[in-house]
Formats: C-alpha cells, structure tokens, sequence
C-alpha cells in the first residue's frame, strides 16, 4: 500500500493533469475550520497509508472533510476537483482524476445528476423543470454511461465501492420521485455484475430523514446531516482497508 503523495494541511493539493499526474481537489474547494484543524495536522502525506479516491456530486463534497476526518492515519483521502456532475461528464474525465497515482480504494458515484430535467428557460437553481425540462440521461444512456466507468475504474486495481445516489425528496423541482430508485437498481445490476461493493447510502440517509435535510424539497444536507452520511462512508472504506 505504499505510494507518493503530496498534499496541504485538512486540505487537498489542486494536482494538474501534466505529465500523466491525477486532477485532484484543491483547499478553496473544502470546508475549512477550527473545527476540522485538529484532524489535518500533517502537512505532508503519509506514504505508508493507503490512497483513498471520493468521486461524485455535491453530496460528496458535504461529507468529504469528516470522512477525512474520520479516516485520519487510516488513508489519505482525496477527492475529484470540483462536482462530479452526471455520468456522461465523469467519462469525459475519469482519465485525468485517476492519473497514475496508485489508488487503493475508489468510493464513486453518479445519479442525481443524471436523473435530473433541466430547461435553460427555467430560473430555478441549475435550470431544474421536471415539467418542461430534458432529462439529462436517460436510464439507457445512464446504464451505457455507468457500465464504460466501471470497466475504466477497474484497470486501477483499486478496491471499488459504489455509493448508490441518496434520495430525491418530494418538492424537488428537476427531479421526479421514484427515479432515484430507478437509477439505483441499473447500477446496483451493473456493480453487482462486476464485483463492485456497495455503499447503500440511500437507506441510510433515509432513516434520518428529513431531519437531516438542508431544507424542504432540497436534495442536499446540513451539517450534521453530512456528518451522517460520512459516518457511512468512512464505515464502509474502513471495513475494505481493515481488510488489505
């Protein structure tokens, strides 16, 4: 489990991708804190502990700093730069955020994006309009889309685990209830056909709910929502590193 790293004090370098090298989260990108400073005290990574990739939307930028504090001389915990956006999109740059740095374990996920309609007429938040709007993958293209990622992220060698996509809650304007649901069960077929583990993250926001949500109708969280979910998550990469 040995590798090279670099990175900054509870935050992640912005890596470009030159030369091979992996496009990683920058410090302007994460939460920062008095109250996050205790679980970053190292300025340099520890090339002794393994490399741990999060991949996915702005549900795992929420979650991403406690589950590296959670994680703490576990791994070293990193994640894409920016939001992961929809399936179609991470095809386009899985490449970059891989680079040739050896990851041991990749936590991934693509749906809340896919299953959303959107109308550039609409003036909701990222032009959601689940009554007027274009769904962005169809179940098709998202189960075409999903299948090409995971025989990419395979190559890595790395121990994969699929986080399914949290709930669409009733009231959200670009996406509609049910779907998902829907998208869950494509992917859950594909990594299950794989091999890939599986972060039900779905069910666990769900017995919190809505207590945890950011606010009515909204598909993100609060704080301690997020604090929730990272308890999942580091759960579920710690299980996979207790056992390398």
């Amino acid at each position: 489990m040995k590798t090279t790293l670099i990175a900054g004090v509870f935050a992640f370098l912005f890596i470009t991708s030159v030369n091979g090298k992996e496009e990683l989260a920058s410090k302007a990108e994460l939460y920062t804190g008095e109250e996050y400073s205790s679980a970053f005290t190292n300025p340099a990574d520890d090339p002794a502990l393994p490399n741990v990739l999060l991949i996915g939307d702005s549900i795992s930028i929420g979650y991403t700093v406690e589950v590296r504090k959670q994680l703490q001389g576990k791994a070293d915990v990193f994640r894409i730069p920016g939001n992961g956006k929809d399936s179609a999109y991470g095809l386009e740059n899985l490449n970059k955020w891989i680079g040739t740095r050896r990851w041991d374990v990749i936590h991934f996920n693509w749906g809340l994006w896919d299953l959303c309609y959107r109308n550039p007429k609409s003036k909701m938040q990222g032009h959601r309009d689940k009554v007027n709007g274009t769904l962005t993958a169809t179940p098709e293209q998202y189960r075409i889309n999903m299948e090409q990622i995971v025989t990419r992220l395979k190559k890595t060698d790395a121990t994969l685990i699929w986080c399914t996509t949290t709930p669409v809650p009733e009231g959200e304007a670009g996406r509609k209830l049910g779907d998902d649901l829907e998208y869950n069960r494509i992917a859950e077929e594909i990594m299950m056909a794989n091999g890939v583990l599986i972060n039900d993250l779905h069910t666990h926001a769900l017995l919190r709910l809505p207590e945890i949500r950011k606010q009515k109708g909204d598909v993100h969280f609060s704080a301690p929502g997020y604090a929730y979910l990272a308890e999942q998550v580091a759960g579920e990469i710690s299980a996979v590193l207790a056992q390398e």
